[in-house]
């Protein structure tokens, strides 16, 4: 595959393109808590329900939005709007014409070099289904990942 990510816009890709540029790294898929005050966000550990937390794959990815209400579809306009999108995040990378990281699969040439390379929440993450919401909702911030060190 040539580096279509360097010589087309978000908006240019085919959707094969666009679906290559996810690197599976999961971190979207973690529930996020939003400091009113500083509009920091924060990462929790806490995956979506249908996030397969050890494939880190989404058990329903074509019928997501529509069972995950607050799931939201990436497209080249909204990428650019969304502040709480990873550093590492391909499309937010391409938005701002960055180059890929070495680890992201269209680089390595390896769909497991995201896991392989710790950049993943594989190994980090609990999916929702797993633990009881209610007890947590109020001490969500015991739940914060730093996915910067991930």
């Amino acid at each position: 595959m040539n580096a279509f990510w360097k010589t087309k816009t978000l908006d240019e890709m085919s959707r094969s393109e666009w679906e290559s540029l996810c690197d599976g790294c999961g971190k979207c898929c973690l529930h996020k808590l939003k400091d009113e005050e500083t509009n920091k966000v924060y990462y929790t550990k806490i995956a979506c329900k249908l996030l397969d937390v050890k494939m880190v794959k989404c058990r329903e990815y074509k019928k997501r939005t529509n069972l995950v209400p607050d799931c939201i579809k990436l497209n080249a306009t909204n990428i650019k709007k969304i502040s709480w999108l990873p550093e590492s995040c391909a499309y937010r990378l391409v938005a701002e014409e960055k180059d890929l990281p070495n680890w992201h699969p269209l680089i390595s040439k390896d769909i497991n070099s995201v896991h392989t390379s710790g950049q993943s929440i594989k190994g980090y993450a609990v999916n929702e289904q797993s633990i009881d919401f209610s007890i947590i909702e109020d001490t969500m911030e015991n739940y914060i990942l730093d996915i910067k060190a991930i």
